[in-house]
């Protein structure tokens, strides 16, 4: 039985991957040395309190002698006295080191998040990102400290009351080590039973948290649509699930704690029945009786209820086993052994034989053979879903290609440093995010040692001058969560001005005037071709009009390259699928 339970002990997450938690741990070892510490006393005051009661159940109530009535009553008054103030400052040490460590794993799971890959985040509900990057390490690291300091004081308190049972009678003490070990051995095979429900709980919840934080984006949707029903039968389905759960949680362990208290009780008679015996025959003082008891139930108390944690405690153990699987995790898309860095494109960008495909099977471009010139404009057009935005995104490896290269200068972009291969292409797309803070918070993401004449003279080539100087507080103007406080077009040239900001030598226009009305478009147009000038562009537009000076238009359809030239050539072409697309949009 000591065997398996050391074996399940040692198979803890917590011990198995001390090396894992240990860096957090090291800059505040001191601290948790000494929350540890203070656990001693902690533990040991309950044992000094139940010692306390045989010279005084001897000497008073048996041999009525008071002589000792004052100072034991004191005593334990001082042991309480100081258990608390230990207690205190066990809790606040554990608390203080418990959110430093949190911090610094989530500052770690952080920086892991925001290297990772575009197709994580395409595969990846909010919900789960709230959980796996934020949730799981309060999960963890509250658990982690309570069940540590809560281990380390029943540890010193049970080793300390199992002295007291020994030193009032060691073969009531034998009894009483049996009986708390048969209530322990249902917890060496509960665990199994429950790590499967306690995943799939933890998922569900995040799928509730996914369901607010859509319902937040997403409430004009919800309003102009009328969908608060379906809404609500969505939440619905999910509450019910985790219910379910929640209910099945409780049949595999709710029996834990009764059977637990049951074997205890059972121990409890035992021993008072031997007690007795003793007491007659053998020479057991009451003293030592009374002192036995007050240890044991002392010892057993905790354990009665353990069963009721024991959930609690399984749900933190794997909150951290998927912390330190996700920290372990590497991106996709990372830099080579041997990247190179550039700050410059001198010739051109190259496409050879390129082919890639988000799943497995189903391709999204085929054999793409496709060379752009440094300082040329080239337009991607066609037909929706054909390519064109997946094949500028391979360009700052957004993804990389499935088969064949994408050359910078004959340099593959795969064996270009990645912050210096971004450094150098700015992109402006059809819903650009903006973050909540100001305007000019916003614009600065691209540059943020500017002078205020450069700040100035970005907003002026945005074309976001008079918008700016018709608001009272300017370019420091707060825009709200996702720059909801502004219209798409304005959204729109301020994503420009960030991208003057970043004078990158490459510029991905992304759709970037699809969504705006004939106005907005107007004004942003006239603002795009102050960001293209001296720059690389490539433009990814459905409306024909807006790339007809473009030097190079490629016409993709259903993943492959049909024809590309210039606006000229390909309306005068015979059979030109961009003349009929052309014509269309004229009609």
């Amino acid at each position: 039985m000591f065997k398996r339970l050391k074996q399940r002990i040692t198979s803890s997450y917590i011990f198995k991957n001390y090396k894992d938690i240990y860096p957090y741990i090291k800059p505040y070892r001191l601290r948790a040395l000494l929350a540890i510490l203070v656990t001693f006393p902690v533990g040991t005051m309950d044992a000094l309190i139940a010692w306390s009661l045989r010279p005084y159940m001897n000497v008073v109530m048996i041999e009525k002698d008071l002589s000792i009535s004052s100072y034991i009553p004191l005593l334990i008054i001082v042991f309480s006295i100081l258990q608390s103030g230990f207690n205190y400052s066990a809790t606040y040490l554990s608390a203080w080191v418990g959110a430093k460590i949190s911090n610094g794993l989530k500052y770690d799971l952080f920086k892991k998040m925001i290297s990772l890959e575009t197709s994580f985040f395409d595969k990846t509900t909010s919900g789960n990102i709230q959980l796996r990057f934020n949730s799981d390490v309060d999960m963890a690291c509250s658990g982690l400290l309570n069940n540590i300091k809560l281990f380390t004081t029943r540890v010193f308190s049970s080793v300390s009351l199992i002295c007291v049972l020994l030193m009032n009678s060691w073969k009531l003490a034998i009894v009483a080590v049996v009986v708390l070990v048969a209530a322990l051995y249902p917890l060496s095979a509960i665990r199994k039973r429950i790590s499967s429900i306690v995943s799939e709980a933890v998922f569900t919840s995040a799928s509730i948290m996914t369901c607010y934080i859509e319902a937040f984006s997403g409430n004009r949707l919800i309003t102009s649509y009328n969908l608060y029903a379906n809404q609500l039968k969505k939440i619905s389905d999910i509450l019910a699930n985790v219910f379910a759960l929640g209910i099945k949680m409780i049949q595999r362990t709710g029996i834990l704690s009764p059977m637990m208290h049951f074997v205890i009780s059972v121990g409890i008679a035992i021993i008072i029945w031997m007690g007795s015996y003793l007491i007659v025959y053998d020479g057991l003082t009451p003293g030592a009786f009374v002192s036995f008891i007050t240890a044991l139930l002392l010892l057993y108390q905790p354990i009665k209820s353990i069963g009721n944690d024991f959930s609690a405690m399984e749900g933190s153990l794997l909150a951290m086993e998927r912390v330190f699987s996700l920290l372990k995790t590497s991106p996709a898309i990372r830099n080579a052994p041997s990247a190179v860095k550039i700050n410059h494109i001198q010739h051109n960008i190259t496409y050879q034989n390129v082919c890639f495909e988000y799943e497995k099977g189903k391709p999204v471009l085929a054999n793409i053979n496709l060379t752009i010139d440094v300082g040329k404009t080239v337009a991607l057009v066609g037909n929706s879903g054909g390519g064109k935005t997946t094949l500028a995104n391979l360009l700052p490896r957004f993804y990389d290609v499935t088969s064949g290269h994408i050359l910078l200068d004959g340099i593959d972009v795969r064996d270009i440093n990645l912050y210096s291969l971004r450094n150098i292409i700015g992109v402006v797309f059809q819903d650009n995010f903006l973050f909540s803070g100001t305007i000019r918070e916003n614009i600065l993401l691209g540059k943020t040692r500017v002078t205020e004449n450069e700040l100035a003279g970005a907003i002026k080539s945005a074309c976001l001058d008079e918008f700016i100087a018709s608001l009272r507080l300017g370019w420091d103007t707060e825009i709200g969560e996702r720059g909801v406080l502004l219209s798409g077009g304005q959204k729109q040239r301020v994503a420009i001005a960030r991208a003057f900001l970043k004078d990158a030598p490459v510029v991905i226009l992304d759709e970037a005037t699809s969504a705006l009305d004939n106005k907005s478009e107007a004004i942003v147009q006239e603002a795009i071709g102050n960001l293209m000038k001296d720059r690389t562009v490539i433009i990814i537009a459905h409306r024909l009009s807006t790339v007809r000076n473009a030097d190079k238009i490629v016409v993709i359809n259903n993943g492959e390259i049909i024809e590309m030239g210039t606006h000229q050539e390909l309306v005068d072409k015979d059979n030109s699928a961009y003349a009929a697309l052309y014509h269309t949009q004229l009609m």
